[in-house]
């Protein structure tokens, strides 16, 4: 493992380097691409070897049958998985005093012998209402055909999201938008499958046009358009290869939550500072919130533990007040924690700009967008100036597709970009990097 250490800036620990590398899809399937080179081949050897043409034949006929027989989705299927996390306060914070870290698990199959998995993130209860509001929702897949989809992945993407009846209990927002989330994600891996790459070298390898044309760009053309959006990623082209090198080598910046889970005790906390600082971490985030006295004790230990060399960040969960929000974090500042995550309302976008206001001459940030449901509310955030670290989670907004559209709109107006981890294992921060 390898780590960049440097003060106040977030290490690049060596997390993902191995994911990173191209890897092969875990269900064994042929490419179409790999079978176009197949028959190339086929017919080379038919031109070299003419007494074998009535047996290559007979292969290069059923090589054409198999490319000609197109894939189309047969099936949805949606789990309701869940975890007793709170028996021990794993993950839990000042707003969630006892999650059980549960997805609604989806799963979507294809007359070939390749699937594509996606999930939303949960706390327990409430788990079953969107895994029936995934199965709602597969009537408008199942039978289609993943290349109809990818081709104008735009306009399924606002198909599903717009339904004329169920957009009534949205729109885009709520639980179904996080069904939403599940099926888009699992499309986008049965893609990513059929291409036999992972998710991101999927999406790195697109071209700016198949990047476009996965976007639904209602209600965000005020911040960037079409044709800006095209501008904006031709014009990143020409070093992309320099920065996927970089990315190979270092991994991405990461910090961890392990060691601030607020129902966690003191010796524990102590322990897993002492094993984070070991795997190379050298940022942190603590939660906070309910007691500003243990608050101000339990950030002590933590910086105690690491230092003062090391990054700190702290996180609310959305329990103050804005002028309470305000006045805690002046009285948590001599930590010197990088940001205060979700000090308030997911959905008060002035609140959030006046505790940014307030705080920055502190040199403390405003994080926020775990909770933000859709595009429209981060461009509200940005273009308010609430914010200094836009977070995304994969799970909550609407996939892949409209995570493109916030990066999109942070990049024309100059933010940075988090990326929340759904999987909740580890928060990933990539703040400055290039679209």
């Amino acid at each position: 493992m390898q780590s960049r250490r440097r003060s106040g800036e977030i290490t690049h620990v060596q997390l993902s380097a191995s994911t990173m590398r191209r890897t092969r899809a875990a269900t064994t399937t042929s490419s179409f691409s790999v079978n176009l080179l197949r028959i190339r081949l086929l017919s080379r050897i038919v031109k070299k070897y003419p007494f074998t043409i009535i047996y290559l034949w007979i292969a290069l006929v059923a090589q054409v049958s198999f490319i000609m027989e197109e894939m189309k989705i047969v099936q949805l299927d949606v789990q309701d998985v869940r975890f007793p996390t709170s028996l021990k306060s794993d993950g839990s914070d000042a707003m969630h005093t006892d999650p059980d870290y549960s997805c609604a698990y989806v799963t979507i199959k294809t007359n070939k012998n390749v699937s594509g998995y996606g999930m939303t993130f949960t706390l327990g209860r409430g788990t079953e209402i969107v895994v029936l509001a995934c199965k709602t929702m597969s009537k408008m897949i199942v039978g289609l055909k993943p290349q109809d989809i990818f081709n104008d992945f735009a306009s399924f993407w606002r198909k599903l999201t717009s339904e004329s009846q169920l957009r009534w209990i949205g729109p885009e927002k709520g639980v179904t938008h996080l069904a939403t989330a599940a099926i888009i994600n699992a499309l986008w891996d049965l893609w990513a499958r059929i291409e036999e790459k992972p998710l991101w070298k999927l999406l790195v390898d697109l071209s700016p046009e198949q990047l476009v044309s996965a976007i639904d760009f209602r209600y965000i053309t005020d911040v960037v358009t079409k044709q800006e959006a095209l501008e904006l990623l031709r014009s990143q082209q020409s070093a992309k290869a320099t920065r996927e090198a970089a990315l190979l080598q270092k991994g991405y910046p990461a910090y961890t939550t392990q060691v601030g889970w607020l129902g966690y005790s003191d010796v524990k906390v102590r322990e897993l500072c002492a094993k984070y600082l070991d795997l190379g971490f050298t940022a942190f985030k603590a939660k906070v919130g309910q007691d500003l006295k243990d608050d101000t004790r339990r950030c002590g230990l933590i910086r105690e533990a690491i230092g003062y060399d090391k990054t700190l960040m702290v996180d609310a969960n959305q329990i103050w007040e804005v002028e309470e929000a305000v006045d805690w974090m002046k009285q948590l500042a001599k930590f010197q924690p990088l940001w205060i995550e979700e000090p308030t309302s997911p959905d008060d976008v002035l609140g959030h700009a006046r505790i940014a206001k307030e705080l920055r001459p502190l040199g403390i940030g405003v994080a926020t967008g775990e909770m933000c449901a859709n595009r429209v509310i981060f461009k509200q955030m940005l273009q308010a100036g609430a914010l200094d670290y836009c977070q995304i989670d994969s799970a909550r907004i609407g996939g892949v597709n409209e995570i493109l559209a916030v990066y999109l709109m942070a990049k024309k107006l100059n933010g940075e970009r988090t990326f929340f981890n759904d999987q909740r294992c580890r928060d990933i921060e990539t703040r400055r990097m290039s679209v």
